[in-house]
């Protein structure tokens, strides 16, 4: 990178390391650094009336300096807060050479350098907990200033808040919102719970394929990659549901799995196209005793995470004690629209579609053309936990039929804050039904609904075999884990979101402005000054252009012998 590249603060920095360097210090040590406190236990557990914590080594980040002569205040930030640093500089420097004070600390030192220290903690006048620094060694040196946050009577200024920067910078969000690293630590407790609970019960946490031959378990859109070596194509998998199935069969009792799924689909603010889900899988079940177990593991984790049931979602309150609502689809719609949809064929439904403003196309089946109706006119209703229960069978291709009426199936959704959860069958283990089912959704293909399921042949022949009474769920990681931490998107509960790529401004090419007679040296000079369009040039005053040149080139150390002002003034006329 070259210098024209980097900010002056940038500059400055490097100029920093260098100076480091030249007085034998390596700004990026590779040796351990062996700490044995963190700052959250010294303020919880530092006795001054003992005192304890007498020779601590501690690491951190630091973020705030306050020279005071020959001494000075810092604060330190880990992965648990922040704790106050007091250097002196005849304790740290107890010889004539004063340099690791006087120079290191107080002018090569930044905010963001990553330093380790070693003292005891006190408390300071003002009655703030403190470790007095005996020795300090920079661990490593931070060359790209940090976004500063300054407040001031009770007011944030210049706060890193755009989220479109926060998501793209996750590594610099965590480190100036703190507040941040909760809802990942909530969201690490969710999954810890969730696992607890299923290994009290003597179920097995297990892997399946990512890359799959055929993206099967879910109606959705799938990426599709090559396999060079096999010459074939690979999906990335849209669920794993059929592979736990197959270990249901093999006979295993109860298998589950958290799982990284892919779907080719929109993206919104509770959508991404990398998402995490558990599925679990528990034979010689059915749907009722999954509604039981879905409640009890979802109880379980509000109160280990909050302490109590009833939580605060955006403006609304939510409780998570059981037992939670059950309807059926049918009632539902037809409480919410006025219509009774249990009879009707497909061009029926296109009906009341039309009648309620739902919109569809001519791929839509009967299981497509109910979802949207529920969709549209009923699923946001439901802001308390309920169970959707017994869904049409056009809807459903792995579920077992319902065993009082063969038209339905044995399937419920769990729906919060007007969004689905989680989703759950008494599972279907009829061979001959299940092949006829994936013969359904190939027809649907075939009329161009492109989220139909494929035919997994091998699926199949392992029902053959025969696959016990089996209910299982799946249940979205990241939408719980939004509810439970009350965020607004699905970005701010994942590290890494699916982002945009970067919007670079327009910028014209190189040629035109050769062809105005400027130099090529001083193209990329403009360009990096902000004018990246000629037009724009062509606004500026040539007397202010001339010294804003000049003044670049000197601020910057680019060494570039400077223009003539006649020279500028040609180049815009």
């Amino acid at each position: 990178m070259s210098n024209i590249d980097l900010s002056e603060q940038e500059l400055i920095r490097r100029s920093s390391l260098q100076k480091l360097r030249d007085l034998g210090i390596n700004p990026y040590p590779a040796n351990e650094f062996k700490t044995n406190i963190t700052s959250n236990k010294i303020l919880t557990t530092f006795n001054p009336e003992i005192p304890n914590l007498q020779e601590v080594v501690f690491a951190g980040r630091l973020m705030s300096q306050r020279i005071m002569g020959k001494v000075s205040f810092g604060e330190l930030q880990d992965e648990t807060g922040r704790i106050q640093i007091y250097i002196s500089r005849d304790e740290i420097c107890p010889g004539e050479d004063k340099t690791l004070y006087n120079e290191v600390f107080k002018k090569l030192l930044d905010i963001g350098d990553i330093i380790g220290v070693m003292g005891y903690v006190f408390v300071t006048q003002m009655g703030e907990i403190t470790i007095h620094v005996r020795e300090f060694i920079l661990l490593s040196k931070s060359i790209k200033p940090l976004p500063v946050v300054k407040e001031k009577e009770g007011k944030t200024f210049d706060a890193f808040t755009d989220p479109e920067q926060r998501y793209r910078q996750r590594y610099l969000d965590l480190i100036v919102n703190p507040h941040v690293r909760e809802t990942f630590l909530k969201r690490t407790k969710i999954i810890n719970q969730m696992r607890e609970f299923f290994n009290e019960r003597g179920y097995l946490e297990v892997e399946t394929p990512v890359l799959q031959p055929i993206p099967g378990g879910a109606a959705a859109r799938p990426f599709i990659t090559h396999h060079n070596a096999l010459n074939m194509p690979l999906y990335l998998r849209v669920a794993n549901e059929l592979y736990l199935k197959r270990l249901i069969v093999g006979g295993f009792e109860g298998v589950y799995e958290f799982s990284k799924d892919f779907r080719n689909e929109g993206m919104d603010r509770t959508h991404n196209p990398e998402f995490t889900v558990m599925e679990i899988y528990v034979a010689y079940k059915d749907y009722n005793w999954m509604m039981d177990f879905t409640e009890e593991m979802i109880e379980r984790v509000t109160l280990a995470l909050h302490g109590k049931t009833c939580i605060t979602v955006g403006d609304k309150e939510i409780d998570f004690k059981r037992p939670f609502k059950r309807i059926t689809m049918f009632e539902s719609i037809r409480e919410h629209t006025g219509y009774d949809i249990s009879e009707l064929d497909e061009e029926a439904l296109r009906d009341v579609c039309r009648k309620t403003g739902v919109d569809f196309d001519n791929t839509m089946g009967k299981g497509k053309l109910i979802d949207e109706i529920f969709g549209e006119k009923c699923e946001g209703s439901y802001i308390q936990p309920t169970f959707i229960t017994d869904y049409p069978i056009e809807m459903s291709p792995l579920c077992k039929r319902h065993r009082n009426n063969p038209e339905l199936t044995e399937r419920f959704e769990l729906m919060v804050n007007g969004k689905e959860l989680c989703n759950a069958y008494s599972e279907l283990n009829d061979p001959i039904d299940q092949l006829g089912r994936f013969q359904d959704q190939l027809r649907l293909s075939e009329k161009g609904d492109n989220e139909a399921m494929f035919i997994d042949l091998d699926f199949v022949r392992a029902l053959e075999y025969g696959m016990p009474p089996t209910s299982g769920m799946g249940i979205g990681i990241d939408r719980l884990t939004m509810l439970l931490t009350n965020s607004a998107s699905i970005q701010d509960v994942l590290l890494f979101p699916q982002m945009k790529p970067d919007k670079r401004a327009e910028e014209d090419p190189a040629e035109k402005y050769l062809e105005l007679g400027i130099p090529a040296e001083w193209v990329e000079v403009l360009m990096k000054m902000g004018y990246k369009k000629v037009s724009q040039l062509k606004e500026v005053k040539p007397g202010k252009l001339f010294n804003d040149l000049c003044g670049f080139n000197k601020k910057n150390q680019l060494g570039l012998p400077n223009p003539a002002a006649n020279d500028v003034s040609n180049w815009l006329n």
